[in-house]
């Protein structure tokens, strides 16, 4: 962990911890935390030293903006990810799924996957069919 434990990044922290299941760009962060006076420039400083610490990860796919997920609560070690390309949510898969999932792809194609840096992109359930999530 880092030496300074800033309001701004207890802040910052609280907040990620509180959206785990999203992922957000350092944008979405800033204006959710406009009125704690958090701005555009200390969010992506706190996102790059939280990186570095590996408590986030950063991902940019499509030429689409960098987006970031905490990945600092236990439950996301070791865990494989869903993310929705349309809501955003991104899940932790199914230990079992994931596990035949690495073990396939280990056989067929000689391949190591590292489920602590994966993430799968499609439509959850609820944006396949249109549903509102209650």
């Amino acid at each position: 962990m880092s030496k300074y434990m800033t309001k701004q990044r207890r802040t910052l922290l609280s907040y990620l911890r509180g959206h785990a299941d999203e992922q957000l760009s350092a944008q979405e962060i800033a204006a959710a935390l406009r009125d704690e006076r958090i701005s555009l420039s200390a969010v992506y400083r706190n996102l790059a030293e939280l990186e570095a610490e590996g408590l986030v990860r950063r991902s940019a796919s499509n030429g689409r903006e960098a987006s970031y997920r905490f990945v600092g609560a236990e439950a996301c070690r070791g865990c494989l990810h869903l993310s929705c390309k349309r809501c955003g949510r991104t899940f932790h898969m199914d230990a079992g799924s994931a596990e035949q999932l690495t073990q396939v792809v280990a056989k067929t194609e000689g391949f190591a996957l590292d489920k602590s840096d994966t993430v799968l992109y499609g439509l959850c359930e609820f944006c396949q069919d249109g549903k509102k999530e209650e």
